[in-house]
């Protein structure tokens, strides 16, 4: 889909912005880098995925899909599923398909309302863009989390369409622990299906009759960073903690992360989760932060335009306000962190590469916005 086309189908769709201040630099370790502030008030945004001509679709938590090209933002975009805009549910992730050119599917994940309250569900979607105005046809919701309740918190929902056409997604423990441990259940878990819906045969409970077929890993609290890592070939996701013990895991087929058995954080009361550190039968994780972070999107940086951050892995955090580096060696390993930007922006709500090379962050506010890091001439 050749942008010039892009261009004049979203002509009458695009509302203008306003002139936003001049870029702000920052020394990192490694390098000068400045920002730039692409988009303002965005409700809540908390996902965002590249097009193929290097356009981005982004995601409001109160049920709003827009297009940001050509330097302005879309109207929202008709056609997206109904959502449980309740506490920290919403539309929540976006992930563009890799065949996006030739088919135009896109992927969402949201709280679905239902029987109990709500749970995070996953639909597809067909992008449309030859018309005046870019809707959603097609929808169909592939996947719905089987139990529904009615807290506010923890539906996960970060998205990552792995290269062996398989689709991974997070849902937290929803402010339950033990269910994270049940396999019966899908909240507390990485879970993987087919880009229609269906179970894959290789999943490590698809044959399993007293599981939820979809479980790929259990025992997670909260995961809203997930990300594909081309340096190890696997999945690597980021939690939220109680107080302390935010982890970065490598979630393996069938393996148990440990909430709320182990955990390197305490209750918000001050007293020991469950039995301390560590325990048979349950991973450790990669890294870890103690206090929180509040880590949220994630991204492995590959590109042109900071060859000095090839391979390491970007962490969104809302407490702090920033966004954590973790330096890592030619096998992947974690040996370093770097704090950027603490307290430039807000809270950090998703953190992207860009075709170019550059960074975009979300700003989690209640009029959000989109923030480009980019290398100065």
């Amino acid at each position: 889909m050749h942008n010039l086309v892009l261009r004049t189908a979203l002509a009458s769709a695009l509302l203008a912005l306003p002139s936003f201040a001049a870029a702000k630099s920052f020394a990192t370790d490694k390098v000068t880098v400045s920002s730039e502030t692409l988009a303002r008030g965005l409700s809540n945004p908390w996902g965002l995925d590249f097009l193929p001509d290097g356009s981005a679709l982004v995601t409001e938590r109160s049920g709003q899909l827009r297009l940001y090209a050509d330097g302005a933002l879309s109207a929202p975009i008709p056609g997206v599923p109904t959502v449980a805009e309740t506490g920290q549910g919403g539309l929540l992730d976006v992930a563009v398909a890799p065949d996006f050119a030739e088919t135009g599917t896109i992927f969402l994940s949201y709280s679905e309302p239902g029987e109990g309250g709500a749970g995070t569900a996953i639909a597809r979607a067909r992008l449309v863009l030859d018309g005046e105005t870019p809707r959603l046809e097609d929808v169909t919701t592939i996947f719905s989390m089987n139990r529904k309740t009615g807290a506010g918190q923890h539906f996960g929902s970060r998205i990552v369409l792995h290269p062996d056409g398989t689709l991974f997604f997070t849902i937290g423990d929803r402010g339950e622990g033990g269910r994270a441990q049940d396999p019966t259940d899908h909240a507390g878990s990485v879970l993987r299906i087919n880009r229609d819906g269906s179970i894959p045969q290789d999943n490590p409970f698809a044959n399993t009759p007293d599981a939820a077929h979809e479980i790929w890993s259990m025992g997670h609290r909260n995961p809203q960073g997930m990300v594909f890592d081309p340096v190890t070939q696997s999945i690597w996701t980021v939690e939220h903690g109680a107080r302390g013990g935010d982890e970065v895991n490598r979630p393996e087929a069938g393996k148990n992360y440990g909430w709320p058995v182990i955990s390197y954080g305490v209750n918000y009361s001050g007293t020991q989760i469950g039995q301390g550190t560590e325990a048979p039968g349950y991973e450790q994780p990669e890294y870890y932060w103690d206090p929180s972070i509040a880590p949220s999107g994630a991204a492995v940086y590959e590109g042109e335009m900071f060859p000095e951050w090839e391979g390491d892995l970007l962490v969104a955090a809302l407490k702090y306000h920033l966004v954590a580096r973790l330096e890592r060696d030619e096998d992947g390993e974690i040996t370093g962190e770097e704090r950027l930007f603490r307290g430039a922006f807000g809270r950090i709500r998703d953190v992207n590469v860009a075709p170019d090379g550059s960074i975009w962050l979300l700003t989690d506010k209640r009029k959000g916005e989109i923030i480009r890091i980019f290398r100065p001439e």
